[in-house]
Parts: C-alpha cells; sequence; structure tokens
C-alpha cells in the first residue's frame, strides 16, 4: 500500500488520525510537514503540555486560544508519539492539576478541566517542571520529552525557575516555552533570558526554546507555530546526544 502524504515515519498514520480525530488532520498535516523540513520525520518524543493559569490568563481560556494550543499539541504527537496521548499540567501559584487529552478525547476538554480547577493564582513555573520531570521519570520512557510549555509572563519566582531549568538539562527534556500576550511585556524578557542561560556555566546543555505568539495567538498559523517549535529542538537532540543525555 502506497503511504499517504504526510505519513512517512510518523507514530500515528493519517488512517488514524482521519478515523480517530478528524478535526485535527490539517494539524496533523501542518506538523509532518515542519517536521520533515527539520529531518525529524522518524523522531520519537513523549509530547507533554504545560498550560498557565495564572488570572491574567482567563482571556485566553475564554477565546479558545488554549484550547487551539492543545489540539496543535496533539497533532504534533501523533507524528512523534504512538500512543497519541499527551500529558498536560496546570499550573499557577502551585500545580493546579494534571490530566491527559487524547486524540478520542480533546473537544472542549481543556475548558472543562480549567474549570474545574478553580481559583487561578500566580505564576511559578518551577513546580510545573518538576511535574513534568516526575511524570517523564515515572513513565519509563525512552524516547525524550518534548515539552510545550505556553506562559503568558515571567514567574514570580524567577531563580527556582532558572534552578530548575538548569538542573533539568541533564536530563532527556526539552522545554519549549510559547508566550502569550504583549510581545513588549518586561515579563517576557525574562524567558528570553532563560532561553539564553549560559552553557556550561549554568547547565550541562541548552535545552529549551522561546516563541513568542502575541497577543492574538490564534492569529498564528499552524505552520508558522510548528516551524517556531522546531526551531531549537533538532540542535538540543544533537548535543544531547553527543553529552549521553539522549540515547
Amino acid at each position: 500500500m502506497t503511504a499517504e502524504p504526510g505519513t512517512v515515519g510518523a507514530a500515528i498514520s493519517l488512517e488514524k488520525v482521519e478515523e480517530s480525530a478528524p478535526g485535527l488532520v490539517s494539524l496533523y498535516k501542518s506538523a509532518g510537514v515542519s517536521l520533515r523540513k527539520q529531518g525529524l520525520a522518524d523522531q520519537r518524543a513523549a509530547v507533554y503540555l504545560v498550560l498557565d493559569r495564572s488570572g491574567s490568563m482567563r482571556r485566553y481560556y475564554k477565546d479558545g486560544s488554549v484550547q487551539h494550543l492543545a489540539e496543535q499539541a496533539l497533532g504534533l504527537a501523533a507524528h512523534l508519539d504512538d500512543d497519541g496521548v499527551v500529558p498536560v499540567v496546570f499550573f499557577s501559584t502551585d500545580v493546579d492539576g494534571t490530566a491527559e487529552i487524547d486524540l478520542g478525547n480533546h473537544q472542549g476538554r481543556i475548558q472543562e478541566l480549567h474549570e474545574s480547577y478553580g481559583h487561578m493564582g500566580r505564576t511559578n513555573y518551577h513546580w510545573a517542571i518538576e511535574a513534568v520531570i516526575t511524570h517523564y521519570k515515572a513513565s519509563g520512557a525512552t524516547d525524550p520529552a518534548f515539552v510545550i510549555f505556553q506562559t503568558d509572563g515571567a514567574p514570580y519566582s524567577k531563580p527556582a525557575a532558572e534552578k530548575a531549568l538548569c538542573e533539568a538539562a541533564e536530563l532527556p527534556i526539552f522545554w519549549q516555552f510559547v508566550g502569550f500576550g504583549d510581545p513588549e511585556a518586561k515579563g517576557f524578557d525574562f524567558l528570553r533570558r532563560l532561553d539564553d542561560l549560559p552553557v556550561p556555566e549554568r547547565r550541562v546543555v541548552d535545552n529549551a526554546g522561546f516563541f513568542h505568539a502575541g497577543l492574538e495567538p490564534r492569529l498564528v498559523t499552524d505552520d508558522e507555530l510548528y516551524k517556531e517549535l522546531m526551531v531549537e529542538f533538532p540542535e538540543w537532540l544533537v548535543e544531547a546526544r553527543a553529552a549521553g543525555i539522549v540515547r
């Protein structure tokens, strides 16, 4: 049988996506194009999604921006991870909740979970980073992890965030930060600094990237988002393999 366009090397076939989640077919195809351009068509990784629930994020849950990002994460995961499941960590002052989304259970799921967690607090990255690490270690995964970490500003505890990210550099986990909000906001200066923490003075490899999706994240095309998500991941894979972090 001839492979359908967009399925070469994919963990989950186009046919299965069409059957299980027809609304995600376009995202799946866009993600496939980006991965092939980066030479990652055969790459496997566990995809995680970390979502900011600080009070200033309210509008992005209400207008569907966060739900759409979750669907984009699923479109990517269908290429990288054969179980089609994306663990989700919601955080604010602490970890507000953890859950999973998958091809068969994603429509409206983010808003439903968000509403179930109640109060929206401050922003603390380090608890979410630790939650992902704990889940990844417990999963027994042998493939690396690719974490889409969404936030709309700097954390309340910047030293804790820096420390957590630097310590995580010894693990086969890549952290792709995605900013929602005003590009001129000072809070994003911290994310740019986090992206550029020195190697090897602060961390063994550069294990993070940063992409700003702007005030209206849903206006970013799927092709553009996937392109930005994959800017630094291939470089990290090379460096992490050389350092013995990724097999």
